[in-house]
């Protein structure tokens, strides 16, 4: 891309000299601004490629409309979708390369809601007021980078030229790049994997078998954002087959944990279709993060625990949480289509869970396997091995058994 198309999102009339100004620093870098106005009162402190009433237009609502009784609440859920409408057309049309958004506490959240929208790989840079702070609201599962802006995004001065040029310079240098999510060569889809440090041997000799057999995989990591970011590139059709090795999410999710996902976690790759091997790893255990460094919370006292490290505590699921979890496995299976495996290592489903391991318990594991086995639908395959889940014959079956599913198309 030798003269890529950088679309700036800002509200012109509180941010024009800034927007101007990173407009010319776009130019300089040898690339286009495409000026999105996304403000609502006021008037634009420079003139806009894309004017406010064109983003309300798209939006579905008249600009005048807006203006008879102008509201935050009732303006912004137009704007954010009107400027992700018309950034959708654009970047599907191959029109524009990268975007920048600038803003504050309320600018913040919405130049990102709508950078949300956009595909992975296409640039995202937000220069915020806040972006030292917790960002996770903000970039949530998208590859937004987030660049603070020092001093507040009012009126120009030294330190606020250069953030606003390095700015520029990231978006139109990542542009330009041109590296961005091409398909897998040939017919192997791109396989996505979950994992957790309990299971990382596994994971990677899982990587090393996938590669021999000419497949590329994704790792995610079972955190909450990792589910979520591996299922929603099943939806944007990157990922084509999956090896959810790690479902610690779920638990965590039944009981406030961590590493918790959300209500859909599981349930994307058996909506569409595609060829999945399961294996409850981690599941036996959630995440909470302590207030006080290796010391347990009184609720989890009497429960088996360790501490992953000192302010991430680990407590082994009672028999009656470990079913549940197995009931909620299982609840989110049930559409399924078929193309499905779930592998269950009966000698352990984490390093933490086999013989010899701090949270060892068979007799939970055994209520927890016949649980799942009993309220899986039919639809699923379901496989029995007497082996811990980083075995290596263990996970060499696993992989065979996706390659299997994908090849029997």
């Amino acid at each position: 891309m030798s003269t890529p198309t950088i679309a700036i999102l800002a509200t012109l009339d509180t941010k024009g000299p800034e927007a101007a100004y990173l407009a010319t620093r776009i130019r300089a870098a040898q690339a286009r601004p495409l000026l999105i106005d996304i403000g609502v009162v006021g008037t634009p402190g420079t003139p806009p490629d894309i004017s406010r009433e064109a983003v309300a237009q798209a939006g579905g609502t008249d600009l005048g409309t807006l203006l008879e009784n102008p509201t935050r609440q009732a303006a912004a859920p137009v704007m954010v979708e009107g400027a992700k409408n018309l950034l959708q057309q654009a970047v599907a049309g191959g029109e524009v390369q990268g975007v920048v958004g600038l803003g504050g506490t309320q600018g913040t959240p919405t130049c990102t809601e709508i950078m949300r929208a956009l595909p992975y790989g296409l640039p995202k840079i937000m220069v915020s007021t806040v972006a030292s702070g917790d960002t996770a609201p903000f970039v949530d599962i998208k590859d937004i980078t987030m660049m603070f802006s020092v001093g507040d995004i009012l009126g120009l001065n030294p330190v606020t030229r250069m953030v606003l040029s390095n700015a520029a310079g990231a978006a139109c240098g990542m542009a330009k790049d041109g590296v961005g999510l091409e398909p897998q060569p040939g017919d192997k889809p791109l396989i996505g994997m979950t994992n957790l440090g309990v299971l990382t041997a596994g994971a990677m000799h899982a990587i090393d078998l996938f590669h021999a057999a000419g497949y590329e995989v994704i790792v995610f990591h079972a955190v909450g954002s990792g589910g979520r970011a591996m299922e929603q590139l099943m939806k944007e059709g990157v990922i084509g087959a999956v090896f959810d090795y790690a479902l610690g999410e779920i638990a965590d999710e039944l009981y406030d944990g961590l590493r918790a996902a959300d209500a859909e976690r599981l349930t994307v790759a058996g909506t569409l279709g595609l060829p999945q091997v399961i294996c409850p790893g981690g599941a036996e255990h959630i995440g909470l993060m302590v207030d006080e460094p290796n010391v347990p919370p009184e609720k989890y006292k009497n429960h088996q625990f360790v501490f992953h490290n000192p302010v991430i505590f680990a407590p082994r699921l009672n028999e009656t949480e470990y079913v549940a979890v197995a009931e909620e496995i299982a609840r989110r299976l049930e559409h399924t289509k078929g193309r499905a495996v779930m592998m269950l290592p009966l000698a352990g489903t984490s390093r933490y869970g086999v013989e010899g391991g701090p949270l060892r318990d068979p007799v939970g594991d055994r209520a927890f396997f016949d649980t799942l086995k009993a309220a899986l639908p039919n639809t699923i395959e379901v496989v029995e091995r007497e082996a811990q889940a980083e075995d290596e014959a263990f996970v060499a079956e696993a992989v065979e058994r996706l390659i299997g599913l994908i090849e029997a198309n």
